[in-house]
């Protein structure tokens, strides 16, 4: 299962806080589905994929208790409903262990969220070494082996052909699967992390293991594309060919596809990521800083900006009477007002307070940076020297900006 943070999206400073739903009573994350609850302190949501997959599994689950216990009826889609809840606690139980392993060495978890095909743990920092890597990418096959034994085990308590017998060799066989299917050697797959961290350990170079389990990770993607409905056609899985119709045909092939897909997307945003990570250090705050000019709160607006122009700053820090930093005027405020009521609007009425937490020292670069700006999401920041002396304003499209230049970077 993939477990960083690695959708795709430009990062940016921002806050981990979950929101609410609209007046629902439900726990909600932007992104993130359902709140179920924590656990260790880490916030598990269920994405509304997982609803669609849940009644794809009961579908699937109560046509294949028809065949073996047809005496079953109608009570078979029960029974499938249970061991598709069942096997996606298998699956959180999976990514609990890399939850528990990234808490272990001191990362941070931002969430755990169960969605269409598996879970995502989502470790907002790097392993510091190849071979926390490498433990943190297996500990999550391994525990759905380890529940693939105890189901296994199980089963010599039941006695077969029965309900519990049936379930306890479903969920044997799925976890099975989940942690055949993770082991592959790609990105994003658990494999793939292990892959890399050997790449990393031999070469000395995140960025060399990345490459390495990244293509083949798409390797993996066109070989599931192909391969899947093949071997299915073919019989290999286990079902005469003679007994295929044409919609498990198109179904398979359909799986193959999404399977792919996700893991060809997953490889390319892994291989981004990296590169991002590879040119954070390039990011530092005193780079970025756009050179501001002190104003006190009652100066018109047009006033202002004509200060800047011939000072050539971009921002406008408001002081009080001593000279002292107290609000920061908002780029967009800016922008929202017309030229000719420029005269009569005061810029106070355009600032944010300062607070605190919008003081950044110009000395900060990189993780640390960010770690700062996340702490306190806001629009502008105020940029200091470790005198406490006015540097400039930092402003958050200018991080964004610098992302997107180090994303399109050739990694080295």
């Amino acid at each position: 299962m993939k477990k960083d943070d690695e959708s795709g999206e430009t990062p940016r400073p921002r806050s981990d806080t979950a929101g609410a739903g609209p007046d629902t009573g439900t726990p909600r994350e932007p992104g993130g589905g359902i709140l179920m609850g924590r656990l260790f302190g880490v916030p598990v949501y269920v994405a509304p994929s997982w609803f669609l997959v849940a009644a794809l599994i009961t579908w699937v689950f109560g046509g294949q208790l028809d065949r073996v216990l047809p005496e079953l009826g109608n009570i078979r889609y029960l029974v499938s409903l249970f061991f598709a809840v069942a096997f996606y606690a298998s699956v959180l139980v999976h990514e609990l262990a890399h939850t528990l392993a990234a808490l272990r060495f001191k990362l941070p978890v931002r969430r755990i969220q169960l969605q269409f095909f598996g879970g995502v743990s989502e470790i907002e920092k790097e392993s510091e070494t190849p071979g926390r890597e490498f433990v943190l990418a297996f500990v999550g096959p391994l525990l759905s082996l380890i529940l693939a034994g105890v189901f296994y085990a199980a089963l010599y308590a039941v006695e077969p052909g029965t309900v519990p017998g049936v379930l306890l060799a479903g969920l044997m066989i799925s976890n099975l699967i989940v942690a055949a299917f993770n082991l592959l050697p790609g990105l994003p797959l658990d494999g793939g992390r292990m892959l890399r961290a050997v790449v990393w350990k031999i070469t000395g170079r995140p960025m060399a293991g990345t490459v390495a389990a990244a293509w083949v990770g798409r390797a993996l993607a066109v070989a599931v594309l192909i391969g899947l409905p093949l071997l299915t056609h073919t019989g290999a899985l286990g079902t005469a060919g003679d007994e295929i119709s044409g919609m498990e045909t198109v179904t398979d092939a359909l799986l193959a596809a999404i399977l792919a897909a996700i893991i060809w997307t997953g490889a390319g945003n892994s291989l981004r990521m990296a590169r991002l990570r590879e040119h954070l250090p390039d990011l530092r705050a005193r780079a970025l800083t756009r050179r501001a000019v002190p104003v006190e709160s009652d100066t018109p607006l047009s006033e202002a900006l004509r200060r800047a122009n011939e000072a050539g700053a971009r921002a406008l820090v408001v002081v009080d009477g001593h000279g002292e930093p107290t609000a920061l005027v908002r780029e967009t405020a800016i922008v929202g007002v017309p030229q000719h009521r420029r005269p009569w609007v005061a810029v106070s009425g355009l600032a944010q307070e300062l607070t605190e937490g919008m003081r950044v020292p110009a000395e900060l670069a990189g993780e640390a940076l960010l770690d700062r700006l996340r702490a306190t999401p806001a629009s502008e920041y105020l940029v200091v020297e470790e005198t406490g002396e006015i540097y400039g304003v930092l402003s958050t499209a200018d991080v964004e900006r610098a992302f997107v230049q180090a994303m399109a970077r050739p990694g080295s």
